[in-house]
C-alpha cells in the first residue's frame, strides 16, 4: 500500500497539481451532480399538475419518481464498471448527452408511459454519469485539504440539490409548465458536456474489461419487483386496510427475494462481479453504504410528504411550496461547511453520528404537524434541524465510503455511494407511501369519517398519515446514528492516506 501511495503522490505531483484546470473540472462535475440530484426531486412539486395533465392514477403517480431512482440506483454499479474501463471522461460526456435527450423526451411526454419511460432513461444515463463524476473528482484532487474542500462541495450539492430541485420545480410549474421541470436539464447538460471536453482529464482503470450484465439485470429487476410489491400492498381505497397478504403483493415479494438472492449468488461466482463483495467487507465502507441507504429511505419520503402537506393542507401554490423548501438548502450548506473543517481534525465518526441524530430530531418535530399548524412554528424549525444534520453527514459519508478501496474498485465503490441512496429513496418512497395510506385508511375507518361530507375530518386523517410516516423516518435516522457509532472507526490520517491513492487512477 505504501508503494501505491508513493506512486500516486508522484504521479499526482506530476499531472494533477500543476493542472490549473482542476477547479474548472470541479465546476463541471458539480454542475453534473446538481443535475443528477435535482432531477430526483424537481418533479415532486410538479407531480400534482403532471398527474392531472396526463391522467395518471394515484396508484401509479409515484412511478414518476421511482422510475428515475430505480433505474439510477439499479444500474449505478454497472455504470461504475463501464466508466472504469471505457474511460471516465468518455462515460461522463455520454451520460450528460443521454441525460439531455431523455430530459427532452420527458418534457414532451403525451401519456404516462412516455413520462415514466423517459424518467427511467434519465436514471440510466445518470447511472453512467454519476460514478464517472466522483471518480474524476478523486483523480483531480489528492491533497487532504483540497480534497476535503472538494468533497465538501460535492456533499453540499448532493444534499442541497434536492431542495434546489423542489424550489425550481415550484418556480417552473407556477410560471411556465410542469414540462419545464424536465426540459430545463437539456441545455444545462449539453453545456456541461461541452465544458467537460475542454476541462476534464481522462482516466481509466486497467484489467479485465468484461461486464456483469446478468448481475445488473437480476439486481435491477429485483428492486423494481420489490417496489411494485410495496405499491400493491397499499390499501385499495375500498375500505380495506393494507394488502400485505394479497396474492399480487406476496408474489412480488417472493419474486424480488429470488431475484436478489440470485444476484448475490451470481456475484459470488462471477469472475468479473458487478459488486465485488470485498468492497463491503471493510467495516467503515460497509457501514457508510448502510447509512447512506437508510438516509435515502427516510429523506426522500420526507420531501414527498412535506410537499403534499404544503400544497394540500396549507394550500400553498407550487411556487410558495418550492420557496418553503429553501431552508433545507441553507441548512445543508451550513452543515457541509462545518464538516469540511471538522473532518480533517477529528475524523468522520462524530459527524456521522451527530448528523443522523439531528435529522431524527427534526423528523420528530414534524410529527407535531396538524391541519392548522403554521409553517413558521412547526415546519421551518424541523427543516433547519434536518438539513443541518444532513449537511454535516454527507461529506464524511462520501469520504468514508472510499477509505482503503483498491484502485481497481474505485469506480464501483464510488457508484455504491449513490446507488444505495437512490435505491433507498426508491424503496422509501414506496414503503412510506404504503405506510401513509395504511395509517390514513385506518384512521378514517376507526373514526367513521366520510371523506365526501367531512373534509375537515379527512384532512385530519391525512395529516395523521403524514405524522406516522415521519415517526418511521425518525426511527430510521436514529438507527443510522447507531450504525455509525458501532461501525465507523476511520481516523483523519486514514482519510488522508486513502485520498492519496486514487490520484494514480
Amino acid at each position: 500500500m505504501s508503494t501505491a501511495v508513493e506512486t500516486a503522490r508522484a504521479q499526482g505531483a506530476r499531472t494533477v497539481e500543476p493542472d490549473r484546470k482542476r477547479w474548472l473540472a470541479m465546476a463541471v462535475i458539480a454542475a453534473a451532480q446538481l443535475l443528477i440530484v435535482l432531477d430526483g426531486t424537481v418533479v415532486t412539486i410538479a407531480l400534482p399538475t403532471a398527474q392531472q395533465a396526463l391522467h395518471i392514477s394515484s396508484a401509479d403517480r409515484q412511478w414518476a419518481l421511482t422510475a428515475y431512482t430505480l433505474a439510477f440506483g439499479g444500474l449505478l454499479l454497472l455504470g461504475g464498471r463501464i466508466a472504469d474501463y471505457t474511460g471516465r471522461k468518455r462515460a461522463f460526456i455520454i451520460g450528460l448527452l443521454g441525460f439531455a435527450a431523455a430530459s427532452a423526451l420527458g418534457g414532451a411526454a403525451v401519456n404516462e408511459a412516455m413520462l415514466f419511460g423517459s424518467r427511467a432513461l434519465q436514471g440510466a444515463f445518470a447511472a453512467l454519469m454519476a460514478p464517472a463524476a466522483l471518480s474524476l473528482l478523486t483523480v483531480a484532487f489528492h491533497r487532504p485539504k483540497e480534497r476535503a474542500l472538494a468533497f465538501g462541495i460535492y456533499g453540499a450539492i448532493a444534499g442541497g440539490g434536492s431542495a434546489v430541485g423542489l424550489l425550481l420545480g415550484g418556480v417552473l410549474t407556477e410560471y411556465a409548465s410542469w414540462r419545464w421541470t424536465l426540459l430545463i436539464s437539456t441545455p444545462i447538460a449539453i453545456v456541461a458536456a461541452l465544458a467537460a471536453v475542454a476541462w476534464v482529464e481522462e482516466s481509466r482503470a486497467q484489467g479485465n474489461k468484461k461486464y456483469d450484465v446478468l448481475g445488473a439485470v437480476t439486481s435491477t429487476l429485483g428492486l423494481v419487483t420489490l417496489v411494485y410489491g410495496f405499491t400493491k400492498a397499499a390499501p385499495t381505497g375500498n375500505g380495506e386496510g393494507a394488502q400485505w397478504g394479497s396474492p399480487t403483493a406476496v408474489t412480488m415479494f417472493v419474486l424480488a427475494a429470488v431475484l436478489l438472492a440470485s444476484f448475490v449468488v451470481i456475484e459470488l461466482r462471477s469472475k468479473n462481479p458487478l459488486l465485488p463483495l470485498r468492497v463491503l467487507r471493510d467495516r467503515n465502507r460497509g457501514g457508510s453504504f448502510l447509512i447512506a441507504g437508510i438516509i435515502g429511505v427516510a429523506l426522500l419520503g420526507t420531501f414527498l410528504f412535506l410537499s403534499y402537506y404544503m400544497q394540500q393542507t396549507l394550500h400553498y401554490t407550487a411556487l410558495r411550496s418550492g420557496v418553503a423548501f429553501l431552508p433545507f438548502t441553507v441548512g445543508i450548506i451550513a452543515g457541509a461547511m462545518l464538516s469540511t473543517v471538522v473532518v480533517p481534525r477529528i475524523g468522520a465518526r462524530v459527524p456521522m453520528i451527530v448528523g443522523p441524530l439531528l435529522a431524527a430530531t427534526g423528523m420528530v418535530l414534524l410529527t407535531r404537524l396538524g391541519p392548522d399548524t403554521s409553517f413558521l412554528t412547526h415546519v421551518l424549525p424541523a427543516e433547519l434541524v434536518i438539513s443541518f444534520g444532513m449537511g454535516t453527514v454527507f461529506g464524511p459519508l462520501t469520504s468514508t465510503a472510499l477509505v482503503g478501496v483498491a484502485e481497481h474498485d474505485a469506480g464501483v465503490a464510488s457508484a455504491l455511494v449513490n446507488a444505495v441512496q437512490q435505491i433507498g429513496g426508491s424503496l422509501g418512497t414506496a414503503l412510506l407511501n404504503t405506510i401513509f395510506v395504511s395509517a390514513l385508511t385506518s384512521y378514517v375507518a376507526s373514526n367513521a369519517i366520510n371523506p365526501a361530507t367531512d373534509a375537515a375530518g379527512f384532512m385530519t386523517a391525512t395529516v395523521h398519515g403524514y405524522t406516522v410516516a415521519f415517526w418511521v423516518s425518525a426511527a430510521l435516522m436514529a438507527a443510522a446514528a447507531v450504525i455509525a457509532a458501532v461501525l465507523i472507526r476511520v481516523r483523519p490520517d486514514q482519510l488522508a492516506s486513502s485520498q492519496a491513492v486514487p490520484a494514480a487512477l
